[in-house]
Protein backbone atom coordinates (compact mmCIF):
# COMPACT_ATOMS: atom_id res chain seq x y z
CA UNK A 1 0.00 0.00 0.00
CA UNK A 2 2.99 2.71 0.72
CA UNK A 3 4.54 1.60 -2.29
CA UNK A 4 1.21 2.19 -4.46
CA UNK A 5 0.29 5.75 -2.56
CA UNK A 6 4.03 6.86 -3.48
CA UNK A 7 3.42 6.13 -7.16
CA UNK A 8 -0.22 8.40 -6.59
CA UNK A 9 1.65 11.06 -5.44
CA UNK A 10 4.62 11.23 -8.30
CA UNK A 11 1.99 10.48 -11.24
CA UNK A 12 -1.08 12.94 -9.66
CA UNK A 13 1.51 16.15 -10.61
CA UNK A 14 1.78 14.92 -14.71
CA UNK A 15 -0.76 16.14 -16.39
CA UNK A 16 -0.30 19.61 -14.73
CA UNK A 17 2.77 19.46 -15.96
CA UNK A 18 2.40 18.53 -19.06
CA UNK A 19 -0.24 21.34 -19.92
CA UNK A 20 1.00 23.63 -17.73
CA UNK A 21 5.08 23.44 -18.51
CA UNK A 22 5.70 21.49 -21.83
CA UNK A 23 3.13 23.29 -23.79
CA UNK A 24 4.65 23.89 -27.68
CA UNK A 25 6.88 20.70 -27.45
CA UNK A 26 5.94 18.00 -29.67
CA UNK A 27 4.01 15.15 -28.18
CA UNK A 28 6.16 12.71 -30.20
CA UNK A 29 9.56 14.35 -28.47
CA UNK A 30 8.07 14.06 -25.01
CA UNK A 31 7.07 10.67 -25.50
CA UNK A 32 10.59 9.41 -26.44
CA UNK A 33 12.35 11.48 -24.02
CA UNK A 34 10.57 9.67 -21.53
CA UNK A 35 10.36 6.51 -22.57
CA UNK A 36 14.04 7.06 -23.35
CA UNK A 37 14.73 8.65 -19.62
CA UNK A 38 12.71 5.72 -18.15
CA UNK A 39 15.02 3.16 -20.42
CA UNK A 40 18.31 4.66 -19.70
CA UNK A 41 17.25 4.41 -15.58
CA UNK A 42 16.55 0.15 -16.08
CA UNK A 43 19.29 -0.66 -18.46
CA UNK A 44 21.58 -1.36 -15.97
CA UNK A 45 19.61 -3.78 -14.48
CA UNK A 46 19.01 -5.79 -17.94
CA UNK A 47 19.99 -9.40 -17.74
CA UNK A 48 19.29 -11.47 -20.92
CA UNK A 49 20.85 -14.78 -19.01
CA UNK A 50 18.24 -17.72 -19.56
CA UNK A 51 15.64 -15.09 -21.58
CA UNK A 52 14.57 -16.60 -24.90
CA UNK A 53 15.07 -14.40 -27.59
CA UNK A 54 10.73 -15.01 -28.46
CA UNK A 55 10.05 -13.70 -25.31
CA UNK A 56 12.32 -10.75 -25.24
CA UNK A 57 11.08 -9.73 -28.21
CA UNK A 58 7.56 -10.42 -27.11
CA UNK A 59 8.47 -7.83 -24.07
CA UNK A 60 9.38 -5.26 -26.23
CA UNK A 61 6.65 -5.65 -28.39
CA UNK A 62 4.19 -5.00 -25.27
CA UNK A 63 6.06 -2.38 -24.11
CA UNK A 64 5.90 -0.27 -27.44
CA UNK A 65 2.17 -0.45 -27.30
CA UNK A 66 1.41 -0.02 -23.48
CA UNK A 67 4.28 2.43 -23.33
CA UNK A 68 5.28 3.54 -26.42
CA UNK A 69 1.68 4.17 -28.63
CA UNK A 70 -0.25 4.97 -24.95
CA UNK A 71 2.30 7.57 -24.21
CA UNK A 72 2.32 8.67 -28.47
CA UNK A 73 -1.87 9.43 -27.87
CA UNK A 74 -1.64 10.71 -24.07
CA UNK A 75 0.72 13.33 -24.67
CA UNK A 76 -0.96 14.76 -27.80
CA UNK A 77 -4.25 14.67 -26.06
CA UNK A 78 -3.37 17.81 -23.78
CA UNK A 79 -3.37 19.94 -26.79
CA UNK A 80 -7.32 19.34 -27.14
CA UNK A 81 -8.45 19.15 -23.71
CA UNK A 82 -7.44 20.39 -20.10
CA UNK A 83 -5.51 18.64 -17.72
CA UNK A 84 -7.67 17.54 -15.20
CA UNK A 85 -10.00 16.22 -18.61
CA UNK A 86 -7.65 14.30 -19.78
CA UNK A 87 -6.91 12.88 -15.76
CA UNK A 88 -10.42 11.92 -15.49
CA UNK A 89 -11.25 10.41 -19.07
CA UNK A 90 -8.24 7.72 -18.08
CA UNK A 91 -10.97 6.38 -15.70
CA UNK A 92 -11.97 4.37 -18.10
CA UNK A 93 -8.62 2.22 -18.32
CA UNK A 94 -10.21 -0.46 -16.43
CA UNK A 95 -13.30 -1.07 -18.59
CA UNK A 96 -10.81 -1.53 -21.59
CA UNK A 97 -9.09 -4.16 -19.34
CA UNK A 98 -12.16 -5.87 -18.74
CA UNK A 99 -13.51 -5.93 -22.09
CA UNK A 100 -10.19 -7.03 -23.74
CA UNK A 101 -9.74 -9.75 -21.14
CA UNK A 102 -12.86 -10.77 -21.93
CA UNK A 103 -11.97 -11.40 -25.59
CA UNK A 104 -9.27 -13.14 -24.92
CA UNK A 105 -11.45 -15.63 -22.93
CA UNK A 106 -14.29 -16.04 -25.78
CA UNK A 107 -16.77 -14.46 -23.41
CA UNK A 108 -19.05 -11.46 -23.12
CA UNK A 109 -20.31 -9.85 -19.99
CA UNK A 110 -23.12 -7.09 -20.72
CA UNK A 111 -22.60 -4.86 -17.59
CA UNK A 112 -19.12 -4.18 -19.26
CA UNK A 113 -20.72 -2.77 -22.42
CA UNK A 114 -23.15 -0.55 -20.56
CA UNK A 115 -20.26 0.22 -18.15
CA UNK A 116 -18.34 1.95 -21.48
CA UNK A 117 -21.55 3.67 -22.66
CA UNK A 118 -21.86 4.89 -19.00
CA UNK A 119 -18.23 6.17 -19.21
CA UNK A 120 -18.98 7.83 -22.88
CA UNK A 121 -22.17 9.52 -20.89
CA UNK A 122 -20.38 10.66 -17.99
CA UNK A 123 -17.22 12.22 -20.24
CA UNK A 124 -19.94 13.88 -22.25
CA UNK A 125 -21.19 15.57 -19.03
CA UNK A 126 -17.65 17.03 -17.98
CA UNK A 127 -16.19 17.97 -21.70
CA UNK A 128 -18.66 18.85 -23.91
CA UNK A 129 -19.77 22.71 -23.26
CA UNK A 130 -20.78 23.68 -26.44
CA UNK A 131 -17.45 25.21 -27.84
CA UNK A 132 -14.84 23.65 -29.94
CA UNK A 133 -16.55 20.20 -29.86
CA UNK A 134 -14.31 19.03 -32.46
CA UNK A 135 -11.37 19.58 -30.46
CA UNK A 136 -12.34 18.00 -27.13
CA UNK A 137 -13.98 15.24 -29.59
CA UNK A 138 -10.29 14.44 -31.09
CA UNK A 139 -8.99 14.77 -27.07
CA UNK A 140 -11.50 12.47 -25.70
CA UNK A 141 -10.81 10.32 -28.63
CA UNK A 142 -6.71 10.32 -27.91
CA UNK A 143 -7.03 9.50 -24.28
CA UNK A 144 -9.24 6.50 -24.82
CA UNK A 145 -7.05 5.14 -27.26
CA UNK A 146 -4.31 5.95 -24.79
CA UNK A 147 -6.23 4.00 -22.01
CA UNK A 148 -6.86 0.95 -24.35
CA UNK A 149 -3.32 0.60 -25.24
CA UNK A 150 -2.30 0.92 -21.61
CA UNK A 151 -4.95 -1.84 -20.79
CA UNK A 152 -3.75 -4.17 -24.06
CA UNK A 153 -0.36 -3.89 -22.19
CA UNK A 154 -1.58 -4.87 -18.83
CA UNK A 155 -3.09 -7.86 -19.75
CA UNK A 156 -0.85 -9.19 -22.43
CA UNK A 157 2.26 -8.56 -19.62
CA UNK A 158 0.08 -10.77 -17.21
CA UNK A 159 -0.18 -13.87 -19.63
CA UNK A 160 3.58 -13.64 -20.45
CA UNK A 161 4.46 -13.57 -16.58
CA UNK A 162 2.22 -16.40 -15.79
CA UNK A 163 3.63 -18.38 -18.80
CA UNK A 164 7.15 -17.56 -17.34
CA UNK A 165 7.10 -17.46 -13.88
CA UNK A 166 10.89 -17.34 -13.46
CA UNK A 167 11.20 -13.89 -15.14
CA UNK A 168 12.77 -11.09 -12.90
CA UNK A 169 10.91 -7.53 -13.57
CA UNK A 170 13.52 -5.90 -12.51
CA UNK A 171 15.77 -7.64 -14.96
CA UNK A 172 13.77 -7.82 -18.01
CA UNK A 173 11.93 -3.88 -17.71
CA UNK A 174 13.96 -2.24 -19.55
CA UNK A 175 13.03 -4.23 -22.24
CA UNK A 176 9.58 -2.83 -22.23
CA UNK A 177 11.26 0.94 -22.79
CA UNK A 178 13.27 -0.24 -25.68
CA UNK A 179 10.49 -1.30 -27.40
CA UNK A 180 8.45 1.75 -26.18
CA UNK A 181 11.64 4.04 -27.60
CA UNK A 182 11.48 1.96 -30.91
CA UNK A 183 8.13 3.33 -31.69
CA UNK A 184 8.30 7.02 -30.33
CA UNK A 185 11.71 7.76 -31.73
CA UNK A 186 10.74 7.47 -35.20
CA UNK A 187 7.85 9.67 -34.54
CA UNK A 188 9.67 12.22 -32.63
CA UNK A 189 12.78 12.79 -35.61
CA UNK A 190 9.86 13.03 -38.34
CA UNK A 191 7.53 15.69 -36.66
CA UNK A 192 10.56 17.41 -34.39
CA UNK A 193 11.99 20.93 -35.73
CA UNK A 194 15.50 20.42 -34.12
CA UNK A 195 17.07 23.13 -35.99
CA UNK A 196 14.75 25.55 -33.77
CA UNK A 197 13.86 23.37 -30.72
CA UNK A 198 15.57 23.94 -27.34
CA UNK A 199 14.09 23.77 -23.62
CA UNK A 200 14.63 26.47 -21.09
CA UNK A 201 15.94 24.90 -17.13
CA UNK A 202 11.89 24.75 -16.27
CA UNK A 203 10.72 22.42 -18.87
CA UNK A 204 14.44 20.31 -18.50
CA UNK A 205 13.76 19.65 -14.84
CA UNK A 206 10.14 18.92 -15.61
CA UNK A 207 11.20 16.20 -18.52
CA UNK A 208 13.44 14.52 -15.95
CA UNK A 209 10.49 14.25 -13.38
CA UNK A 210 8.53 12.92 -16.06
CA UNK A 211 10.78 10.51 -17.89
CA UNK A 212 12.81 9.29 -14.69
CA UNK A 213 10.47 9.63 -11.85
CA UNK A 214 6.97 9.46 -12.80
CA UNK A 215 7.92 6.98 -16.31
CA UNK A 216 10.64 4.53 -14.79
CA UNK A 217 10.31 4.44 -10.94
CA UNK A 218 7.11 4.96 -11.18
CA UNK A 219 5.67 2.31 -13.55
CA UNK A 220 8.27 -0.46 -12.10
CA UNK A 221 7.29 0.53 -8.21
CA UNK A 222 3.36 0.01 -9.44
CA UNK A 223 4.01 -3.50 -10.52
CA UNK A 224 5.99 -4.13 -7.54
CA UNK A 225 3.17 -2.38 -5.19
CA UNK A 226 0.52 -4.41 -7.02
CA UNK A 227 1.82 -7.96 -5.94
CA UNK A 228 1.46 -6.96 -2.10
CA UNK A 229 -1.62 -6.07 -1.61
CA UNK A 230 -5.71 -7.70 -2.20
CA UNK A 231 -6.80 -7.33 -5.94
CA UNK A 232 -9.48 -5.15 -4.54
CA UNK A 233 -7.05 -2.88 -3.04
CA UNK A 234 -5.71 -2.84 -6.20
CA UNK A 235 -8.63 -1.89 -8.06
CA UNK A 236 -9.18 1.22 -5.61
CA UNK A 237 -5.88 2.66 -5.94
CA UNK A 238 -5.90 2.61 -9.30
CA UNK A 239 -8.82 4.57 -9.52
CA UNK A 240 -7.71 6.84 -6.63
CA UNK A 241 -4.96 8.65 -8.62
CA UNK A 242 -7.35 10.09 -10.65
CA UNK A 243 -9.04 12.98 -7.56
CA UNK A 244 -5.83 13.30 -6.94
CA UNK A 245 -4.68 14.62 -10.39
CA UNK A 246 -7.50 16.37 -10.88
CA UNK A 247 -7.25 18.56 -7.94
CA UNK A 248 -3.57 18.76 -8.69
CA UNK A 249 -4.70 20.15 -11.66
CA UNK A 250 -7.34 22.63 -10.51
CA UNK A 251 -5.65 23.78 -7.63
CA UNK A 252 -1.81 23.77 -7.98
CA UNK A 253 -1.90 24.60 -11.78
CA UNK A 254 -4.67 27.46 -11.26
CA UNK A 255 -7.26 25.18 -14.02
CA UNK A 256 -10.91 25.49 -13.89
CA UNK A 257 -13.50 23.26 -14.36
CA UNK A 258 -17.40 23.43 -14.07
CA UNK A 259 -17.80 21.71 -11.05
CA UNK A 260 -21.75 20.49 -10.93
CA UNK A 261 -20.42 19.48 -14.18
CA UNK A 262 -17.00 17.67 -13.03
CA UNK A 263 -18.50 15.97 -10.28
CA UNK A 264 -22.08 14.39 -12.47
CA UNK A 265 -19.43 13.47 -15.05
CA UNK A 266 -16.88 11.96 -12.61
CA UNK A 267 -19.57 9.97 -10.68
CA UNK A 268 -20.77 8.59 -14.04
CA UNK A 269 -17.35 7.52 -14.79
CA UNK A 270 -16.87 6.07 -11.08
CA UNK A 271 -19.96 4.20 -11.49
CA UNK A 272 -19.01 2.67 -15.10
CA UNK A 273 -15.90 1.48 -13.24
CA UNK A 274 -18.03 -0.03 -10.66
CA UNK A 275 -20.42 -1.87 -13.40
CA UNK A 276 -17.25 -3.26 -14.98
CA UNK A 277 -15.96 -4.70 -11.86
CA UNK A 278 -18.61 -6.31 -10.54
CA UNK A 279 -16.95 -8.42 -8.94
CA UNK A 280 -17.00 -11.70 -11.25
CA UNK A 281 -13.60 -12.82 -11.29
CA UNK A 282 -12.45 -16.03 -13.19
CA UNK A 283 -9.23 -15.93 -11.79
CA UNK A 284 -8.32 -18.06 -8.62
CA UNK A 285 -8.21 -15.80 -5.79
CA UNK A 286 -4.09 -16.30 -5.41
CA UNK A 287 -3.79 -15.47 -9.17
CA UNK A 288 -5.52 -12.04 -8.77
CA UNK A 289 -3.30 -10.81 -6.26
CA UNK A 290 -0.62 -11.07 -8.76
CA UNK A 291 1.35 -13.78 -7.63
CA UNK A 292 4.02 -15.11 -10.45
CA UNK A 293 4.71 -11.63 -11.55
Amino acid sequence: MPLLLLVSLLWSFSPGLIKGRLVGIDSGFLSAARVGLAFAVFVPFLRFRGLALRTGLALAGIGAVQFGLMYLAYNESFRHLQSYEVALFTLTTPIFVTLLADALDGTLRLRALLAALVAVAGAAVVSLKGIAIESTLIGLALVQLSNAAFAIGQVFYRRLRRQNPGLVDLHVFALLYAGAFAVTLPIALAHTDFATFGLNPTQTLTLLYLGVLASGLGFFLWNLGAIRVPSGTLAVMNNAKIPLMVACSLLVFGESANLPRLFVGGGLMALAVWLAGDGDSREPRSESKGSGR
